[in-house]
């Protein structure tokens, strides 16, 4: 299915200035269109791993983010875009407690564990776009039978 886009923003990632700015847009972009606070910590949370993986492995690039409108919910796309060296091993980076400097090893895994969709496109030599959607969860049902 395709989503229909309501509007999109490019932000810069070339510094630790700009990883906190693309921080606070995402959680200004994800309140705003009516993500629960634990959905926007989550969100803000895998943004964060990525701007950082964006700037510290591919040199720098922008996240486009791109809020998202299918009728009967509301979401939000980033793709994290970098023309860096690329991911050479993708299963290998992709593994629990890999890390290829000096991190936590949590980045892509944990992105990926936070957020409802994950895809990951990388050419060594080329760069690498990481692009992760959230959609807004709404009001659950009331259980049947509960008092």
């Amino acid at each position: 299915m395709h989503d229909p886009l309501v509007s999109t923003a490019r932000l810069p990632i070339g510094s630790d200035a700009d990883l906190a700015w693309v921080r606070q847009q995402v959680r200004k972009a994800a309140s705003g269109l009516g993500f629960s606070l634990v959905q926007q910590t989550k969100l803000v949370t895998a943004a964060s791993e990525l701007a950082r993986n964006t700037l510290v492995h591919g040199g720098g690039g922008h996240v486009e983010m791109t809020v998202l409108d299918d009728g009967g919910r509301r979401g939000l796309r980033l793709s994290f875009v970098d023309t860096g060296p690329g991911i050479r091993d993708v299963e290998l980076a992709m593994t629990d407690g890999y890390t290829s400097g000096g991190g936590l090893g949590l980045g892509l895994s944990g992105a990926k564990r936070l957020v409802q969709e994950f895809t990951l496109d990388t050419r060594p030599g080329e760069g690498t776009t990481v692009t992760v959607t959230d959609w807004t969860c709404g009001v659950p049902s009331p259980r049947t039978g509960a008092p």
